[in-house]
């Protein structure tokens, strides 16, 4: 379980490298609309562990709880292409007592284009599938590795965010802390 280390500075943003796969293709040899979902969700729950200790599976066992998704926002910009190498990068934006807004965004291997930014909604739920606050430790961790900083009181607007996303990327300024 995540355990808070005051001295320490934990990255809020996650990145994987991943290569295209042939099965996750259509017939043009772009990248399937709906891969993309498990392409980001695959490569966050290899990094979350990594830089934070802490597993999803943890986190229903100690809470009998978990976050569900209720709504996603997507834009599509480029494709991704059979055998291309990608990053893929999620942060947490936003969470609240019982929500939280995880953004997903996806460049080419050399960082330089931005090819998709996904919003994606959770919201926290027992076992019985009733919406549940987030306990202290979660929201501890929640604060240690949101990127609502960012924020700063501006409301969260999609199309607005990706205009940032993009000027991230195209000025090689992906923030990670």
């Amino acid at each position: 379980m995540f355990e808070f280390d005051p001295n320490k500075r934990y990255e809020k943003t996650t990145k994987t490298r991943s290569v295209i796969r042939f099965q996750d293709c259509d017939p043009l040899r772009h990248l399937n609309n709906a891969k993309y979902f498990d392409y980001y969700f695959n490569g966050r729950e290899d990094q979350v562990p990594k830089l934070y200790g802490l597993q999803n599976s943890e986190i229903y066992q100690a809470f009998d709880a978990v976050w569900v998704v209720y709504n996603h926002q997507i834009s599509y910009l480029r494709p991704a292409g059979m055998g291309e190498w990608v990053h893929l990068h999620s942060r947490v934006m936003w969470y609240d007592e019982r929500s939280v807004v995880v953004e997903y965004f996806m460049t080419d291997d050399d960082e330089t284009h931005l090819k998709n930014i996904l919003w994606s909604k959770l919201r926290f739920v027992d076992n019985h599938g009733k919406s549940t606050p987030h306990p202290p430790k979660l929201m501890e961790f929640l604060s240690t590795v949101s990127f609502d900083d960012y924020l700063d009181g501006k409301p969260l607007d999609f199309d607005q965010r990706l205009q940032e996303v993009k000027e991230e990327v195209k000025n090689k300024q992906i923030r990670y802390y």
